[in-house]
């Protein structure tokens, strides 16, 4: 009987893995591909690198002398015949070297011949590569897990993040054969570390930059024959590279990233020298050519950003500054046909990038989806309360249900005008979140008289709670905005409860839940809000001889002037 309820539970085990295993690749079944795809074009670039290069069983030729004694022993599985009349032939059994015994110079030719010929493929070398390439793209697939990386990867960024790392691999192997590049300290020159890692950097983030510095650091490492100054290199650079454009806000200070990249490529590869103990009597050219591979990065980076701003429509720190200019039509618009919307928009801007910066999040993206969360109230602008110049409201004279299918509806053709004007996902994810499923509470409390059975979920948004803290800071910042107008006498111990009842009030309808906020955070973001609403409201000091304008003497004074 515990036999049979001991394989029940493994089966439900068994079953419950399964479930979770299918339902996981049916989701990342894109990026698994690329990620394999990856994985097998770096094996066929790993497998001519071997083909072209001069081992024999893993081992380098470079290895072995004229009369050293032998510590393994080599065996030919293959027979090459001389091609002239001057050449070494190889027979297949033939043991080339002997433990133990010297090396001679036929047998040092020997070996030779079975390294450089193109029939002969040390696939003992190329099964190490691949064993290793395996390992290399797990804990890649593990570090940009949305686990560790705070954020999933995308189809786009997977591809670009492969091709990256295949054409540093693919450089780093062949351009390794080349004389002029065949020492670890000339090898550098030819590796576009800093390049991709800038590019990656500035699109996708920091913590990818610095994940990806680890990944090629690897590869090159994989590629260079176990070379550690080269990897020690790439990784170095990556990392600075990744830490200097932390702070980057304008296109013009890729120019500077540039300089100081050079610089540093050429304080690391001093540092390695140093502490290899490498002769300095031949690095000039070398140490020039590495400042010079590191200037280049940036310029190159600067070129190629646009363009890959575009296809890959990503939330870049330039591409996040050009939406940021509220002179771009689309503000314009909505300055000229929703100016509530407009003035509310900046308000809400405001008060959610400094209450990101306060808890360390992405307060430039914050800003800009605080610019757009509204965008859906261009087309009945006059629906929504901030802009009614009047007490004249459209709702008075429609039915509860109307009113809030068009109060619900800006959140949809808010996201439809987002696609359309290509912003990126990121701030379609904070259009899309902004009320989360939170409750209509005006229209669904007016339906309740007419109909005490009204449904709550008619009267609710049909998006998803914040799943990001910058959406949640927004959200937050949009019901603070719009709540504190109808506040009377604001001070700042009123603001300060009233702030934190509607904070509270999200945190309990379980709009926050998916955002990672921690109580610390939800704290600072309210002392946050209510130092900037305090400075708004701040009350003002009557001026001398200051008149009513409704005053109809004051109308009279002003006419005869």
């Amino acid at each position: 009987m515990n036999t049979t309820k001991t394989d029940s539970k493994k089966n439900m085990v068994a079953t419950h893995i399964f479930q979770s295993v299918s339902k996981y690749v049916s989701k990342n079944y894109a990026v698994l591909i690329v990620f394999a795809s990856t994985f097998l074009v770096a094996c066929v670039v790993a497998f001519f690198v071997t083909a072209s290069s001069e081992t024999v069983y893993s081992f380098s030729v470079t290895e072995f002398e004229v009369g050293q004694i032998a510590d393994r022993t080599i065996v030919a599985d293959k027979t090459l015949s001389p091609e002239t009349d001057g050449d070494i032939g190889v027979v297949a059994g033939e043991k080339v070297i002997r433990k133990g015994f010297p090396i001679t110079q036929e047998a040092m030719s020997k070996l030779h011949r079975m390294a450089e010929t193109p029939a002969y493929i040390d696939y003992r070398e190329f099964a190490n590569k691949v064993l290793y390439l395996m390992l290399i793209v797990a804990m890649a697939f593990l570090l940009f897990n949305p686990v560790l990386s705070g954020k999933s990867v995308t189809v786009k960024e997977c591809i670009l993040l492969g091709v990256f790392f295949v054409l540093i691999y693919a450089l780093t192997g062949f351009c390794s054969k080349v004389t002029i590049f065949s020492s670890p300290y000339t090898l550098p020159v030819a590796i576009p570390g800093a390049f991709c890692v800038l590019l990656v950097a500035v699109m996708f983030g920091q913590i990818h930059g610095v994940y990806f510095s680890i990944v090629i650091s690897l590869g090159v490492l994989n590629a260079s024959l176990a070379n550690i100054i080269p990897a020690l290199f790439v990784l170095a650079s990556g990392l600075a590279t990744t830490r200097i454009v932390r702070n980057i806000e304008r296109r013009i200070d890729m120019v500077f990233v540039s300089l100081l990249l050079a610089l540093l490529h050429l304080v690391f590869m001093v540092t390695f020298k140093i502490i290899f103990n490498s002769s300095f009597s031949d690095a000039l050219f070398s140490l020039m050519m590495i400042s010079l591979n590191g200037f280049l990065s940036g310029i190159l980076a600067l070129g190629f950003l646009t363009p890959l701003e575009t296809l890959l429509n990503t939330a870049s720190v330039f591409r996040l500054m050009e939406l940021s200019d509220l002179n771009n039509p689309v503000m314009r618009k909505m300055l000229v046909t929703a100016s509530g919307t407009y003035n509310h928009s900046l308000m809400v801007a405001t008060l959610a990038e400094n209450a990101c910066r306060a808890i360390n999040a992405n307060s430039l993206l914050a800003r800009v989806g605080a610019y757009y969360h509204d965008l859906g109230k261009l087309d009945q602008s006059e629906y929504f309360v901030e802009n009614q110049a009047t007490n004249d409201n459209k709702h008075d004279d429609i039915n509860p249900r109307l009113s809030v299918a068009v109060i619900k509806s800006h959140v949809k053709k808010g996201v439809e005008k987002a696609h359309q004007l290509r912003l990126p996902p990121e701030v379609v994810e904070i259009i899309s979140e902004h009320h989360g499923n939170s409750l209509v509470s005006y229209f669904y409390n007016e339906a309740k008289k007419q109909d005490a059975n009204v449904s709550p979920e008619e009267f609710s948004y049909g998006g998803n709670p914040p799943s990001s803290k910058e959406s949640a800071v927004v959200m937050l910042a949009d019901t603070v905005e719009a709540a504190c107008r109808t506040l009377e006498n604001p001070s700042v111990s009123r603001l300060e409860k009233f702030i934190h009842e509607l904070v509270m009030s999200k945190f309990d309808h379980k709009q926050l839940d998916k955002s990672e906020l921690s109580f610390r955070d939800l704290a600072v973001i309210e002392d946050s809000f209510v130092q900037i609403l305090a400075g708004h409201y701040h009350s003002r000091i009557k001026y001398p001889n200051q008149k009513d304008p409704d005053n109809t003497t004051f109308s009279q004074e002003q006419s005869k002037e």
